[in-house]
């Protein structure tokens, strides 16, 4: 059984022209799945339903093997921004989950001290997120997301406001945390190199309305985990994603 299924899920803001259509995709527990397309194809609109914000036209959310269509509150969702409430430290901004789920705060801060050092942050627990750097603000972030539900979480570009430099960093102490902790996540991006770099997999979501036209499996080679953006398969996989978006945007334009 997958960790989380989608199945058949179409949408439509006025209950006649979709959005998405026909969308179906499993995500196994510990697997890392991006979702590329182009701005405007529905890929937060997919989120807002699998998260339950939105209920479908047509389909369902299962997790483990539970209806949970239209029901907020199973799945973490990260936005963009961190969101890190400035008035609260570290330490309580990430046990903030725990507390709004009726944990006392004493108790809440204590539950979140090994995830504080597992992610990175310890000697943060006082500061408060004006005195972090963004990479430092992002981990806290995804920290607060994986106290919010273990076991998925849906990423929506939780990298683009970084530099480059720091997006690279962040990048790689990802996959480190991602292997450690098993979180199934799925991932939305505008980058290409972010998404082979990161993802097991990724959908492409094209056409309109937009739906899962393809979906590439990564295969990082061991011996070159690290540097696998330097590799001859990392540049073949960017030549295949960018050829198929290509050959959507030209068949748009026509």
């Amino acid at each position: 059984m997958s960790k989380l299924e989608i199945k058949n899920v179409s949408f439509s803001y006025d209950g006649k022209t979709d959005i998405i259509k026909d969308i179906n995709l499993s995500v196994e527990k510990g697997e890392l799945i991006s979702i590329l397309g182009k701005s405007g194809c529905g890929k937060t609109t997919l989120f807002n339903v699998i998260s339950g914000l939105k209920r479908p036209k047509t389909g369902s959310v299962i997790i483990d093997g539970e209806d949970v269509t239209g029901k907020p509150g199973h799945i973490s969702y990260m936005l963009q921004k961190d969101l890190l409430l400035p008035y609260r430290t570290i330490e309580d901004n990430v046990a903030l989950p725990l507390i709004l789920s009726g944990t006392k705060k004493k108790a809440a801060r204590q539950a979140v001290q090994d995830g504080i050092r597992r992610f990175g942050l310890d000697g943060t627990q006082k500061k408060y997120p004006g005195e972090l750097s963004g990479g430092m603000r992002q981990r806290a972030a995804l920290l607060r997301t994986y106290n919010f539900s273990g076991e998925i979480a849906l990423l929506d570009e939780p990298f683009s406001a970084l530099d480059t430099l720091t997006k690279g960093e962040m990048h790689s102490w990802f996959l480190d945390v991602m292997s450690e902790i098993k979180l199934s996540a799925l991932f939305i991006t505008h980058d290409i190199d972010e998404a082979i770099f990161l993802s097991d997999k990724i959908c492409l979501l094209t056409g309109k309305p937009s739906s899962i036209t393809d979906i590439i499996e990564i295969k990082r080679p061991e011996s070159h985990k690290k540097d696998f953006s330097l590799t001859p398969e990392f540049l073949e996989y960017k030549k295949t994603i960018t050829e198929k978006l290509f050959v959507e945007n030209t068949a748009d334009m026509c």
